[in-house]
């Protein structure tokens, strides 16, 4: 393993006992390079591993949709870490309380985490640094290169991030080491994760449904890669922004909730010698795209609000606070597709009903709710409800920046000016309908209940 992936946040005595495992973002046993490391130490001090899951449901818009696709996933790991010889146990509530607790209680040696750069997350981590005296430590398991490592500033934008990543890619492309059985176990009397017995318990969003269309868990995210690479990538490059051609991997919810490796498909894509403009243009969104959001949610703590947006567009914004604007909408408007936009409403209801919207109709989802609304800081927190609601990878940095370029112009450059956006990048229904059938798109959508 790459010892760059790895950092040691807070010094501490490294006890004799077991070795716990925090696991977070990451939501796999295999291919994860935190389980890799807490293993290593595990054989170097001959102690046990623990792996420990914290759920709290004192989250923003916690739903039964996310809830329940998580425990479904993690109850697929336990049953693998079982027939690791590793104990996998979860916890409810808040987890800079639960953590130590639990290092404390057992005894730890070491304690060792996954990298989030979202800020709720590195409020647990400093609070629970707090209350520890053993190492512990954080593995980037998430991004191919660690965010921490690529880059030590926010980044302009991909233009500026690209080469960093190039130059450092075929470094961290190292394969993934085989999970064995391990020698050493700790008997804690785990309960096996029950997902609709711990979702009883839950005080969540119940409103909004559980959908079909993914089924939780590496081993179906695992097939969704393969069914992609066989029978979509081909027509990638052509057919992206087209919503009525079935060519999206699909693969977010998955890679948000960590239940499969971006390392992995990218190294699935190398090892069938993919190197075409259909695998290249993938490859910048899985890579590229999806690490500069990291980049942005790290190194701007104000990825979420107005004051993370550049200076010049914050500038430009303010200069067009008072433009008018011909269609106005409420949050309730917003969330029921009550627009005057028939495809802004099929979008809205495509995320509704499946938990996923297309990429390209997210860009014009949120401009359009930016256009509707009486500030960009109103506009961009009902946004980033909506999609931390019902979207199966809402709360996450590419929501959040995806947002934020939509309405905020971060990673993008300032464009002609017009009334209301001021230089930021306009999106209209014209130039949707040049790129796609928007009838076929809205029949679809449209019939469906909300």
């Amino acid at each position: 393993m790459n010892e760059n992936r790895i950092r040691l946040l807070q010094k501490g005595i490294s006890l004799i006992g077991p070795i716990v495992y925090w696991m977070s973002r990451d939501q796999r046993l295999k291919d994860n390079w935190a389980l890799n490391f807490a293993i290593e130490l595990s054989q170097k001090h001959q102690q046990p591993i623990v792996i420990i899951f914290n759920l709290t449901d004192d989250f923003p818009v916690a739903t039964l949709r996310a809830y329940s696709f998580m425990l479904e996933g993690l109850q697929e790991q336990q049953e693998l870490a079982n027939k690791l010889n590793i104990q996998f146990i979860i916890k409810i509530g808040k987890p800079e309380i639960n953590i130590p607790s639990f290092v404390h209680q057992i005894s730890a040696s070491n304690l060792i985490s996954d990298f989030d750069p979202l800020k709720i997350k590195r409020f647990w981590k400093r609070e629970i640094a707090k209350k520890i005296n053993i190492p512990f430590w954080e593995v980037d398991a998430h991004n191919i290169i660690p965010a921490f490592y690529v880059s030590q500033k926010q980044e302009y934008g991909s233009y500026t991030l690209r080469p960093k990543i190039n130059k450092n890619l075929m470094i961290f492309l190292d394969e993934f080491p085989e999970l064995e059985k391990q020698k050493n176990s700790l008997d804690l009397n785990e309960e096996a994760i029950q997902p609709d017995k711990i979702l009883e318990g839950l005080n969540i969003d119940r409103t909004v449904p559980i959908v079909s269309e993914f089924i939780a868990g590496e081993i179906y995210a695992e097939q969704i890669l393969f069914d992609f690479i066989e029978n979509k990538l081909s027509r990638y490059n052509k057919f992206r922004n087209n919503p009525n051609y079935n060519v999206q991997s699909s693969l977010s919810p998955y890679l948000h909730f960590g239940q499969i490796s971006a390392q992995k498909i990218v190294m699935e894509l190398y090892k069938r010698n993919l190197n075409d403009e259909n695998a290249k243009a993938f490859l910048e969104e899985i890579v590229v795209r999806r690490e500069l959001s990291d980049n942005y949610c790290y190194y701007n703590q104000n990825y979420d609000n107005f004051q993370g947006f550049p200076i010049w567009s914050q500038h430009t914004l303010n200069e067009h606070r008072k433009d008018p604007r011909e269609y106005t909408y409420n949050i309730e408007d917003f969330e029921q597709a009550k627009t005057h936009d028939k495809l802004w409403n099929s979008a809205q209801i495509e995320m509704f009903s499946t938990g996923k919207m297309h990429s390209y109709l997210r860009m014009y989802w949120a401009k359009k709710i930016f256009e509707w609304t009486v500030a960009p800081e109103i506009a961009q927190q009902i946004a980033i409800y909506l999609n931390d609601k019902y979207s199966l990878d809402g709360r996450d940095p590419n929501g959040y920046t995806g947002i934020a370029w939509s309405i905020g112009g971060v990673h993008d450059r300032a464009w002609f000016e017009r009334p209301i956006f001021g230089k930021i990048r306009y999106m209209n229904l014209n130039g949707a309908a040049k790129k796609f059938d928007i009838v076929q798109y809205c029949n679809k959508y449209n019939k469906m209940d909300m």
